[in-house]
């Protein structure tokens, strides 16, 4: 069976609310910890496809959390988020754009952004 050379990574065939898009396309941001985003990419190795998720401070351009894992699924863009959150303690009220996939629009994932104050927003 021949490998697939890329696979998906947003499924937002789903029930799940979606956030409004409140980033809109304004990427200016001249403070740290205002306006992140979030997205997952994917590796093919050996062993089969491996998931990074990454959650990107746009003031400075630089990855302030990420995450790997050989399933795609919510609690790997949990992990990174989680791993940003401790690195940089964002304070209430940065917004975290990311596509409508489910692991972005799952419940415990936006029970994550709710309780460390953090503003969601989706396109």
């Amino acid at each position: 069976m021949e490998k697939r050379k890329w696979t998906l990574t947003t499924d937002s065939n789903h029930s799940n609310p979606v956030l409004p898009n409140r980033l809109n396309r304004n990427f200016a941001v001249w403070e740290p910890n205002r306006k992140w985003v979030s997205d997952i990419t994917y590796c093919a190795t050996e062993e089969g496809w491996l998931y990074v998720a990454a959650v990107m401070d746009l003031s400075s351009i630089i990855i302030v959390g990420w995450s790997a894992s050989e399933r795609i699924d919510t609690a790997l863009v949990s992990k990174a988020l989680s791993r940003a959150i401790e690195k940089r303690n964002p304070p209430k009220g940065l917004i975290l754009h990311s596509d409508r996939g489910r692991q972005y629009t799952s419940h415990d994932y936006q029970r994550q952004l709710w309780a460390n104050g953090i503003i969601g927003s989706m396109s």
